[in-house]
């Protein structure tokens, strides 16, 4: 080979190839890890993107039913005038619904509770097919009467929250109705959102008589219009476009069949891209054993290196050689990894099909598969190239000193270059397939800091452990000795459970101070009730009913309107470049009031609150947070849209909102005058300042409901417990993903102690010659575990509690608190993995026989 190198031949990648598969000849021995780390971490990605992308498909397919037409056309308060009527009628056919919370009671019980009523026309639903428990037609249930009392259809749960049957009665407002049936499928329900009660569905006419539609009455009449089948895009834009242009002022928050669940999708989004960041750490941990695995079966080639090298190769064609063999051996774990990534969809849907409210479009979707598999190269690269960047270049004799040296030697900076590059490439194409950049950002920053923190936090146990007084205990001091030899799983355990520990620690203090703060903010600053369309008229009476019923309480209420911001600054909303944290705010109608001064739980940070007798022009607070992030300034003029006028006001000042309280609280306040005239309803709330029972509120609950049966009660405790309802089951689904972290973490903390299975049989077989027993080397093996477990767990709980206390503060804006529980289960944990592994890693160890391996050495 020295002959062809002199004569100018070089060997090509094909020799390469030839000489790696030769090699592989002999199996997957000692890569088993390697490949189960890369699958892992691309069946997570590819999986979690590849379900995302049948849910969201899902909606689209079926984005006609659920919205109930081509087109919605929503407004609050108010109807559409016989104009705008008259146009959306000569696009298509137009079915009317009319949406509204109230409350539903029972005569006979006295029991009551929130529904979300619903009235639809006889056109409803234009698509899809709404089915009763009886197989009836919709239609000729809910336009008839039974013993002179109109029709009404109810959720199951409607009737198990009231005791109630088919047949029974129920009032609403000012009308009783008679339930003649229970409700299937309901196909536009994903349209409406988030719902706080069960649904009650009435007629449009029956509506009418419930006397809860007043001026200023907190109504969504949707108008849903079906052009045709299969409607293109472009003819969808060009009805909006007209319909935006002949009736400017109208107000109308406009959706396509393309946009049908637009919240459900963003939070799918956010939801994938949550579990794709928790996928790529478990790469990033599976990395860790990647570069193990690398390492320790490069250690075992330096014979056949150094033959290659006395043969005349030279270092690039030794580089090449196990460079494919790490591809190749890459290539089969992401190919399993992405079949898993492909089926996890399948097996998903199935599980969950009860749960999920659309059903995915079960397919394979090439992209996502792609992606998993780039994010596979990319990490196998990353962690593979260190260790086999060691090799080049260095002459057979300094490779054979390098079997008994404890001198760490660094690749060749192109090495070190090309590993850098990949992590590079790996986190820019983490943050281009992120939907919120910020938090893709925060992610990599974190992981990267972490990583780099945990190679310092091994290098400093090792120095603590070499500076160690001498200690009279054998066990104790073979165990510190362990933690700083050359070879030691230092490095690897601290790196391989540290990561997901910190993990780990970070999603249970996020959880855990989420349900605390709802919990905690129910018990001591939340009202009791949220009390809507309390009717001008009505407001002073209402007052005196709650002071006279409810002695002690505190009573506060605000006018309360709904309304749309039309633009910002002169921007429309629709082109205003919000970040994703503060889109919320332009979406949809928002809650407004006005106010002569300011709320008591509220301080101006910046500019002055109007005088009392402000008459001026129209004049705006806004929330200082909300605010900041829109980039907004005092002097800049909000457009709103307002019972179909649209009112432009100049911001005065920004003030604190404090809206962890659950009081009352609103973005914008406007000046009194802004709005004089106008109709509108009031919001109020009710608490106790001390502790009250639950008697002591349904009592109330069910006062309110007689004396004042259109006026709609919420209960905040029981809207909490939905909150918390909906985070348990986000916090299984995050458990679940994360978990894949953790068991990244356990392979690769077996794939650790394999690596070192050698070392330790000579170890424990010089030590058992030498008088030790097996008894003592248990307890030598043991303490060391013990050592490093609990220094990588104290390290987890820091890293995760700051991680934890960065995003419960700075982003989600809540108070943070350390969990004691946490705490201990975390060290409990690793503790139990550290000390469980490395002793089922040791115990064949202890078991081998000296003679054998003596006459080896």
């Amino acid at each position: 080979m020295s002959q062809t190198k002199s004569n100018g031949y070089k060997p090509g990648f094909g020799l390469a190839a030839r000489f790696a598969l030769r090699e592989m000849r002999g199996g997957l021995k000692g890569f088993y890890v390697f490949i189960a780390c890369i699958a892992l971490g691309v069946a997570a990605i590819a999986g979690v993107s590849s379900f995302s992308r049948a849910l969201t498909e899902g909606i689209a397919s079926e984005g006609q039913v659920i919205l109930g037409g081509d087109l919605s056309f929503t407004l609050v308060h108010q109807e559409a005038s016989p104009d705008q009527l008259a146009y959306l009628q000569s696009t298509g056919e137009v079915s009317e619904v009319a949406n509204l919370r109230a409350m539903a009671r029972t005569q006979t019980a006295g029991n009551q509770t929130l529904v979300e009523l619903k009235a639809v026309d006889d056109h409803y639903p234009l698509t899809g097919d709404f089915e009763l428990d009886s197989g009836q037609n919709l239609q000729t249930v809910i336009n008839g009467r039974t013993d002179g009392l109109r029709n009404a259809v109810a959720e199951i749960a409607l009737l198990a929250r009231l005791g109630l049957e088919v047949g029974d009665e129920i009032a609403v407002g000012q009308t009783q109705y008679h339930i003649a049936d229970t409700i299937e499928l309901e196909p536009d329900k994903l349209s409406s959102g988030m719902t706080v009660g069960p649904r009650l569905l009435v007629s449009r006419a029956a509506l009418q008589e419930t006397g809860l539609i007043q001026p200023g009455s907190l109504v969504n009449y949707s108008y849903r219009v079906r052009i045709g089948e299969n409607t293109p895009e472009d003819e969808l834009q060009q009805v909006i476009d007209q319909a935006n242009s002949e009736f400017p002022n109208a107000g109308w928050r406009i959706r396509s069949k393309l946009e049908a669940a637009p919240s459900l999708q963003r939070n799918i989004q956010r939801f994938a891209q949550f579990l794709t960041l928790i996928g790529i750490t478990s790469l990033v941990v599976g990395g860790v054993g990647v570069a193990n695995a690398v390492r320790s079966y490069m250690d075992t080639r330096r014979e056949v290196i150094a033959s290659f090298k006395c043969l005349g190769a030279s270092g690039n064609f030794v580089f090449k050689v196990y460079l494919i063999q790490m591809m190749v051996l890459a290539t089969i774990g992401i190919v399993i990894g992405m079949v898993l990534g492909a089926l996890i969809p399948l097996i998903a849907m199935a599980a969950l099909q009860t749960i999920l409210p659309v059903n995915g479009v079960q397919a394979i979707y090439p992209l996502q598969l792609l992606t998993g598999m780039a994010y596979g190269y990319l990490t196998a690269l990353a962690f593979a190239l260190w260790p086999l960047g060691r090799a080049h270049d260095i002459a057979p004799t300094v490779l054979f000193r390098d079997e008994v040296s404890t001198r760490s030697r660094y690749p060749k900076p192109l090495y070190i270059a090309g590993a850098a590059l990949t992590l590079v490439l790996l986190s820019g194409l983490a943050l281009v397939m992120s939907y919120d950049k910020t938090i893709a950002i925060i992610f990599i920053g974190a992981c990267a800091a972490t990583y780099l923190l945990l190679l310092g936090v091994a290098r400093l146990i090792m120095a603590a452990a070499r500076r160690v007084p001498t200690v009279h205990s054998t066990e104790l001091r073979l165990a510190v000795t362990n933690i700083y030899r050359p070879g030691a799983l230092t490095p690897s355990v601290v790196l391989s459970l540290g990561l997901g520990l910190s993990l780990l620690v970070t999603l249970a203090l996020i959880d855990g101070n989420l349900r605390r703060d709802l919990n905690q903010t129910a018990e001591e600053q939340a009202p009791s009730f949220f009390f809507v369309d309390i009717q001008d008229s009505e407001r002073d009476a209402f007052q005196s009913f709650i002071e006279q019923n409810a002695p002690g309480s505190d009573f506060q209420s605000v006018p309360m309107l709904r309304g749309t911001i039309v633009s910002l600054k002169g921007i429309p909303a629709a082109d205003y470049p919000a970040p994703p944290g503060a889109e919320w705010v332009l979406r949809g109608d928002r809650g407004i009031t006005y106010s002569d001064t300011l709320p008591e739980t509220s301080v101006v940070t910046e500019g002055e609150w109007w005088p009392a007798d402000y008459s001026g022009e129209p004049l705006v607070s806004f929330a200082d947070e909300n605010a900041r992030e829109l980039g907004l300034n005092i002097g800049d003029m909000v457009t709103v849209n307002v019972l179909g006028r649209q009112i432009s006001a100049k911001i005065a000042n920004f003030r604190t909102v404090n809206w962890e309280s659950m009081s009352i609280n609103f973005v914008m306040i406007f000046s009194p005058n802004t709005f004089t005239g106008a109709p509108h309803a009031h919001l109020a709330t009710v608490g106790w300042p001390g502790e009250t029972t639950l008697q002591q509120e349904l009592d109330l609950l069910g006062k309110v409901t007689q004396a004042f049966p259109t006026v709609t009660s919420i209960r905040v405790k029981d809207a909490i417990e939905q909150i918390n309802e909906i985070v348990n089951q986000l916090a299984w689904a995050i458990r679940g993903a994360s978990s894949i972290t953790l068991l990244a973490s356990v392979l690769v903390l077996a794939g650790a102690l394999a690596a070192g299975h050698q070392s330790r049989i000579y170890d424990a077989v010089i030590l058992k010659t030498l008088g030790a027993t097996r008894r003592r080397l248990i307890k030598a093996y043991i303490l060391e575990y013990l050592i490093l477990g609990g220094s990588t767990a104290i390290f987890a709980l820091f890293a995760g509690s700051l991680a934890a206390y960065f995003i419960i503060t700075a982003v989600m804006d809540g108070t943070f608190t350390l969990l004691p529980v946490t705490v201990v289960t975390s060290i409990i944990g690793a503790l139990i993995f550290t000390v469980g592994f490395g002793l089922l890693g040791t115990w064949r160890v202890l078991g081998e026989k000296p003679a054998p391996v003596l006459r080896n050495l």
